[in-house]
């Protein structure tokens, strides 16, 4: 066999311009199609093109023209060039294909030149115009309609309507003003083309009066594929007098953040679309008759995408290796290879025992419905003797005295050379003091000034030996005379941390701090961090005015160019407590609330007590501490009932925890809530009220002698004011008893204060109701749908009674629970729909809806059952490579497998964050590897867990700092065919 030498600067051919699919106009006046193709390669490649899979030759077809790599078809025939091409990239080395290319013949026909009839529609009716574009390629096309002349066209509004799927024109509901001809102009972007069709004469016919008619959709979207990334627009339309409103929504969730509706509420248009956004979506139309709806599913797909990939490398011959790809997508993606352009039917490639014809270019090829990716490397094989002219041993290895010394023996050797090594003339053999490694790094332990001399390694293989030699000195070894202890203070205080270390004296040392292994930045944190200033061999950290932030394990490495040695110790730094977190509002009364919060970092000293403060809708920037029963809320309390409210008031409330060394930042505000309304059950009536002196308002009341209040109202609809005195200046309310009032009536109420100096001006007029009887309707058509584990929403349709103030919402479990336990959500009177939460998983749910008002609940609505969804994955994703790749780094887990009463995994969430914030960028993806940005500066932590539909499982972190090493993926590998290669070339390593 006849092998050849290249020079190490010789590679294969890598592809820098590919073909892409082309669409040629039939009536293009540039006669040609240009297919590009371009290659990196040394030495250049010769290239050739293929047809559905058949050679081109252009000989036989003079169409056909080769500038440089690209493809020239001068005067394309349709019949005879349409097609897939692809494009081989040949040179010394081997080959590659590029991807395949489409070449297709775009067209859009004229329409027919036969008359359309004209439409006759009454006025108030719907109309439809059909448009029946003519036959064309591609299917892409925009239309629009000219009304009586070029370039009228109509506007489109809610009452018109152009389907972008059919090109109809969708009128809701006719009126005098439609009267025209129209005429369909179709446009084709791809090849630049218009057309319009003849015109269509619309005749509105009067009709007196004009009869109504219930919501009718006409344009309906269908089940629609979505590929992930892409944007996707659903149509709907609906015809009726009066004009329909149309509304959307998803039925197994909200609607996606990444959603806008257009056009008068026909497009939902989908932006940047994942895999969460699959879901069937309804568009409902209504109006005053009646309303109608429709529901269609949108599936996610993916284009093949690698997970896994190939790269250029270099092997010893006769050694083992393996090329593996991966790719992920839906449908999952068939992956198979190619050498030199011939197909293997092979999901990986293991090579056992490389020879010199099993170098060349391989592409690993991934192919679903949607599309192909290619991932290329070139893979030598190559041959020399040992030689150490790149890789000596190093001339002088230093060791710490009773340390561990590492030498290291890494000749360049093809096949791998055979190691060993003397000290002088002495040969070594492995020991419990001495090993070899099998890379041929020779460890000594427990090093002494005995173990000083000239090590030697001798490399030898079948080509050839080699050998390189270095001189190892012992030094005294590193230790920490002084170590830090643990510190206890109060923030705003300095700590200090004592670090000391004796050394070799002809070797330099340095002292570097960590803090909960982060390296501290003395130059960004020199304002808390500073050094001792003395240096030499002491490294004591100084930490001046401490937050509760600088709590955490310090660790003092005391290091020379030899050896290092660490010590370390806590640091506590106590202050007063955090922020309590999720404050929320149940069991809202007329007077009262229940307020429910979870406890806050207590920062190393117990919490004594809270404090609740609250202000109304009169008072938004002043905070007020509120009544609370008992009076004093414990450090142990999570919950309190806040008392000594007014009625049908607006508030929000907020928490303050305290401790022996002070109060903390306060909690966010909670939802604002709204209490309930006074009076309810007491009969006809009308009960004004005000507030002289609430605990949440910022205004100061001064009484004087003789101080009281002088109450005006009147019903709405009467001239005369009633005026009544009230003489007790602590009065905050008057009932005004008259059984003939009817419930729910409005009355215009002001108040004014008087004492002995004479009147004040009255206050603004509010508007109250009587009293009113509890709603007597049950909300129907209840629904509801389980989310996750723990969540669920329900909806159901409004009552129709104007006097309904809101919607109570209970549920339960079926069997574990008593329904006089439920739990409760309580909503305004205009949502129709809301979240349960805190559920428990896979279980049965009881939920009820009954309407309220200040009178009272009414009757409940029939019982609706859910069952939960399983529990999330308990077990978190296990992290098995971190990688480096140029900017950034792949982070590769392995699939969670759920337990049985678990859910099934759809995919995984990955929170990239800084290190120390709670709050990062959120990846979804249905891979088991992502690619992240290098952090320019500081530490990031990657979060990952399991998503399902029972929510998200348990978090795996990695962090991401320096340069990392990969973890070696075990997959199962085939045995490669060889016999299809070209003629096989040898690499003399010594070239490179």
């Amino acid at each position: 066999m006849l092998f050849f030498y290249y020079d190490a600067t010789g590679y294969g051919p890598v592809f820098e311009d590919q073909p892409v699919d082309t669409i040629y106009p039939e009536e293009s006046p540039e006669a040609k199609i240009t297919l590009s193709c371009r290659a990196r390669a040394n030495p250049p490649a010769t290239y050739t093109w293929r047809l559905n899979s058949r050679n081109i030759d252009q000989d036989e077809d003079n169409h056909y023209t080769l500038v440089g790599g690209n493809l020239v078809i001068s005067n394309p025939i349709k019949n005879k060039h349409v097609g897939k091409y692809t494009c081989k990239a040949t040179n010394d080395y081997g080959a590659v294909v590029s991807r395949e290319a489409a070449v297709q013949f775009g067209y859009l026909d004229f329409f027919s030149s036969e008359e359309r009839e004209a439409v006759h529609v009454k006025e108030g009716q719907g109309a439809v115009l059909l448009c029946a574009p003519p036959p064309h390629y591609p299917d892409e096309l925009s239309f629009r309609w000219i009304l009586n002349e070029f370039p009228v066209f109509i506007p489109l509004d809610k009452r018109r309507f152009i389907s972008q799927t059919t090109g109809n024109l969708f009128i809701s509901k006719v009126d005098s003003s439609d009267s025209g001809n129209y005429s369909c102009f179709v446009s084709s972007a791809s090849i630049a083309k218009s057309v319009f069709s003849k015109f269509i004469p619309l005749v509105p016919l009067a009709e007196r009066p004009i009869r109504k008619y219930p919501a009718d959709i006409k344009v309906k979207f269908p089940d629609t594929f979505a590929l992930v990334g892409q944007n996707i627009t659903l149509e709907c339309f609906a015809l009726g007098n009066p004009i329909p409103q149309i509304r959307w929504r998803k039925m197994d969730g909200e609607l996606p953040a990444n959603h806008e509706v257009s056009m008068a509420g026909a497009h939902l248009q989908l932006y940047h679309v994942q895999y969460e956004d699959e879901g069937t979506y309804e568009c409902e139309a209504l109006n005053s008759k009646g309303k109608d709806w429709h529901r269609a599913r949108v599936s996610v797909e993916a284009f093949p995408e690698w997970t896994e990939s190939i790269s250029s490398t270099e092997r010893d011959i006769s050694s083992d290796y393996t090329m593996s790809c991966e790719a992920s997508g839906k449908p999952k993606p068939h992956v198979h290879w190619l050498k030199n352009g011939y197909s293997y039917d092979k999901h990986d490639l293991k090579f056992r025992g490389l020879t010199f014809e099993d170098s060349g270019m391989y592409q690993c090829r991934a192919e679903n419905r949607h599309g192909v990716v290619y991932a290329d490397a070139e893979l030598r094989v190559i041959a020399c003797a040992p030689t150490f002219e790149h890789n000596p041993v190093k001339r002088r290895i230093l060791g710490a005295k009773n340390g561990r010394v590492v030498l290291e023996c890494r000749p360049k050797a093809a096949p791998k050379a055979s190691l060993s090594w003397t000290k002088g003339s002495e040969l070594l053999f492995n020991s419990s003091r001495m090993l070899i490694w099998e890379d041929g790094s020779l460890e000594i332990l427990n090093v002494t000034r005995a173990d000083e001399g000239r090590y030697t390694c001798f490399a030898e293989n079948d080509r050839g030996k080699a050998n390189s030699t270095g001189f190892l000195s012992i030094t005294e070894a590193t230790k920490i005379t002084l170590a830090p202890s643990n510190v206890d203070v109060t923030a705003g205080e300095s700590a200090s941390m004592q670090c000391a270390a004796s050394h070799d004296s002809t070797l330099d040392i340095t002292f570097v701090w960590t803090m909960d292994g982060r390296s501290i930045d003395f130059d960004r944190d020199g304002s808390h961090y500073e050094r001792n200033p003395n240096g030499g061999s002491s490294g004591e950290l100084i930490i001046k005015n401490t937050q509760l932030k600088h709590s955490g394990r310090y660790t003092c490495t005391a290091q020379t160019p030899v050896d290092n040695v660490s010590a370390s110790a806590d640091l506590v730094v106590r202050g007063p407590p955090g922020p309590p977190g999720g404050v929320r509002v149940e069991e809202i009364r007329n007077k009262s609330v229940r307020l429910i919060w979870s406890r806050g970092a207590d920062n190393h000293s117990p919490i004594s007590k809270y404090t609740v403060q609250c202000r109304d809708s009169f008072s938004q920037e002043d905070w007020r501490d509120a009544t609370t029963s008992p009076p004093d809320v414990e450090g142990n309390a999570e919950t309190a009932m806040v008392v000594d409210l007014f009625p049908w008031t607006e508030y929000e409330f907020r928490v303050i925890a305290t401790n022996t060394l002070g109060t903390g930042d306060p909690s966010s505000p909670s939802p604002k809530v709204t209490t309930l309304e006074a009076g309810k059950g007491n009969g006809p009536g009308a009960e004004p009220s005000w507030h002289p002196e609430s605990p949440c308002l910022s205004s100061e009341y001064y009484y004087g002698r003789n101080f009281g209040y002088i109450i005006a109202f009147k019903p709405h609809d009467v001239y005369d004011w009633m005026k009544v005195t009230v003489v007790d200046p602590e009065a905050k309310h008057y009932v005004h008893k008259d059984s003939s009032i009817p419930a729910s009536t409005e009355f215009q109420v002001k108040v004014k204060a008087f004492n002995i100096k004479g009147e004040g001006p009255y206050s603004l007029t509010a508007v109250i109701y009587s009293a009113q009887d509890v709603p007597s309707e049950a909300p129907t058509s209840v629904e509801a749908r389980a989310l996750s584990a723990t969540e669920a929403i329900v909806w159901w349709l409004p009552v129709t009674q104007h006097t309904v103030e809101g919607y109570q919402v209970r549920y339960w479990r079926k069997v574990e629970d008593r329904e006089a336990s439920s739990q409760r959500v309580v909503v305004s009177s205009r949502e129709n729909q809301t979240r349960l939460e805190n559920m428990r998983p896979n279980s049965p749910y009881l939920i009820e809806v009954r309407a309220y008002n200040a009178a009272g609940y009414g009757p409940p609505s029939h019982h609706f059952q859910i069952y939960t969804k399983k529990a999330p994955p308990s077990r978190p994703p296990k992290i098995i490579s971190k990688k480096l790749k140029g900017t950034s780094v792949n982070i590769a887990w392995e699939h969670v497998e759920p337990l049985a009463n678990e859910s099934t995994i759809d995919g995984y969430k990955v929170l990239y964050r800084k290190a120390g914030l709670s709050t990062g960028i959120l990846y979804t993806t249905g891979k088991r590897s992502i690619d992240l940005p290098m952090p320019r500066d500081g530490d990031c932590v990657v979060e990952v867990r399991a998503h399902s539909e029972g929510g998200d499982g348990a978090v795996a972190q990695v962090r991401i700092s320096g340069k990392h090493q990969s973890k070696p993926l075990h997959q199962p590998y085939m045995t490669v065919d060889s016999s299809k290669d070209p003629p096989p070339i040898l690499y003399d390593c010594r070239l490179h």
